[in-house]
């Protein structure tokens, strides 16, 4: 998969992107990722990126020309192009999962007071949110939404069967797991299971995520 993703500030991507999973994906050539700075697309000395609001109000918008110009250089015609803003749906699982089917993805981080509209009506595919909260700019959940799509693609977590049986995969929280020792503290794990009886096992594990559920995240029901 290819993914690129055009921010104001692509030092903040050197560390979380170069560890772990997200490194070895790289290395192995399942994530193709680029980190593109927008005022590379600038023309004028000064590399003006933002503007103030026609109409009056605090701070300033990014402006279209940098923006329409790197969009049309880095997107290709199979290219999904995503704004990262606080208006944008709220992403999940699901649609990491959406995204991770596709072939490439254009991340477009937003920061100041937001865009210039017509970004939104003429280039954008998608907006998306990572929460219900305001950020300095969109370089954070740019690197979640990096994260997030990368561990679903096809060998990318070693034994791909990972992230089908974990947390949101099927709606719910993910039931309680437990390693050795069998008994720690006093605190044992559940008989059933060290009892080898898989479909005990399975319908206790469905049991639990959906009493997990119910008890910490309801809205998910």
């Amino acid at each position: 998969m290819k993914i690129d993703v055009l921010t104001l500030f692509p030092g903040m991507f050197s560390g979380p992107l170069d560890e772990s999973i997200i490194k070895r994906a790289r290395e192995t050539g399942r994530l193709d990722l680029g980190i593109h700075y927008l005022r590379d697309y600038t023309h004028d000395r000064h590399k003006t990126v933002d503007d103030r609001p026609f109409g009056g109000g605090p701070g300033m918008l990014l402006k279209p020309e940098p923006i329409f110009e790197a969009v049309e250089a880095l997107a290709r015609e199979e290219t999904r192009v995503i704004l990262l803003s606080p208006s944008g749906r709220t992403f999940n699982q699901a649609i990491a999962r959406e995204l991770a089917t596709a072939e490439h993805l254009l991340l477009v981080s937003g920061h100041y007071e937001g865009f210039d509209e017509r970004i939104r009506e003429q280039l954008a595919d998608d907006e998306l949110s990572i929460g219900d909260y305001v950020l300095t700019n969109g370089g954070l959940p740019a690197m979640v939404i990096v994260d997030a799509v990368t561990r679903l693609l096809p060998g990318v977590l070693g034994d791909d069967e990972s992230s089908l049986d974990e947390s949101f995969s099927h709606g719910l929280l993910e039931y309680p797991q437990f390693t050795r020792p069998a008994e720690f503290r006093g605190m044992k794990v559940p008989d059933v299971l060290l009892s080898g009886n898989h479909a005990e096992i399975a319908r206790w594990r469905a049991e639990q995520a959906r009493a997990r559920t119910e008890r910490q995240r309801p809205d998910l029901l």
